[in-house]
């Protein structure tokens, strides 16, 4: 069985290409895969915010799980994918599939529309990891939902469940973070936020990062600078990454616009069109994207 302590490291968002006229790309999502496996990453995870999961119907979900992980079977990369369901019952019925696909861990949005109680909350999340054997990351963004769960809860739920792992992504996370590992040292933590945060939640016990997928090899020089000890060089990479990702997460629709971008002028992709609604990119930020590219070097 696929252990908790196997997600660590860089585990970007896999984003989703479509053509111009909106279909899914499934040529350029192989692509993209294939690109993400060479680069060093420790893992992979789809259908995040970042895959445009509200954007995708039930059709093309399966068929992409399923090139997923096929596509990845034979890589070096732990292959997790996201539950989003608002509906418990479905929740559940998705996670065994996912698991029965061969999914090495899932990520779990908590419901969130039109506001349920905590209570349910709670039991949505118990009744997915109670499905499955696999590893269960769940997400905890309440930036993006609305929805704020305090540090001694989510710490609850960690010694209730081993095989739980928690995506914080509240901003700025790091005091919660270090709230919640005080009360469940033995819990497993990853961060998200674009990698903001990337060397204080390492620094404080978190195992990894979880940001977006179009360069994620800047992630992993931090990562490996950070894992030698070379804490210096891994400060100076992120000091430079940092002014990037600071002004395109000013929104997620606007970061998710800008990933696509920078994959298509890249080559990784052929186009970056994103399902409606979404962002436009003025021709400022196509300057910064392409300064950025040049900046750090990054090719197909």
């Amino acid at each position: 069985m696929t252990t908790v302590t196997k997600i660590q490291g860089v585990n970007p968002i896999v984003a989703m290409p479509f053509t111009p006229q909106g279909e899914v790309d499934f040529t350029s999502f192989r692509r993209l895969l294939a690109h993400l496996s060479d680069v060093g990453v420790n893992g992979l995870t789809l259908f995040g915010i970042a895959s445009e999961f509200p954007k995708i119907d039930d059709s093309e979900r399966l068929q992409l799980a399923e090139i997923f992980i096929a596509e990845l079977a034979n890589k070096r990369v732990f292959r997790t994918l996201s539950v989003t369901d608002h509906s418990t019952d479905l929740a559940v019925r998705r996670a065994r599939r996912y698991q029965s696909m061969g999914a090495d861990a899932l990520m779990l949005l908590p419901p969130f529309f039109l506001q349920p109680s905590l209570a349910s909350v709670q039991a949505h999340i118990a009744a997915v990891l109670e499905a499955v054997t696999i590893p269960v990351m769940v997400q905890y963004a309440p930036g993006e939902t609305g929805f704020p769960v305090t540090a001694a809860q989510l710490a609850e739920m960690a010694k209730r469940y081993p095989h739980a792992v928690f995506k914080i992504e509240c901003n700025p996370p790091v005091d919660y973070t270090r709230e919640f590992l005080q009360q469940a040292p033995e819990a497993h933590v990853l961060n998200g936020y674009a990698g903001l945060y990337m060397l204080q939640m390492l620094e404080i016990g978190g195992k990894g990062v979880m940001p977006g997928c179009s360069f994620s090899e800047i992630y992993v020089r931090i990562y490996r600078y950070w894992l030698s000890g070379e804490h210096q060089q891994a400060a100076q990479l992120h000091e430079a990454l940092l002014p990037y990702i600071q002004r395109w997460m000013q929104h997620c629709e606007y970061i998710i616009q800008v990933e696509k971008t920078i994959l298509q002028r890249r080559g990784i992709i052929a186009d970056d069109y994103c399902r409606k609604p979404g962002w436009s990119l003025t021709n400022d930020d196509v300057n910064h994207i392409d300064n950025f590219i040049s900046q750090f070097n990054l090719s197909a």
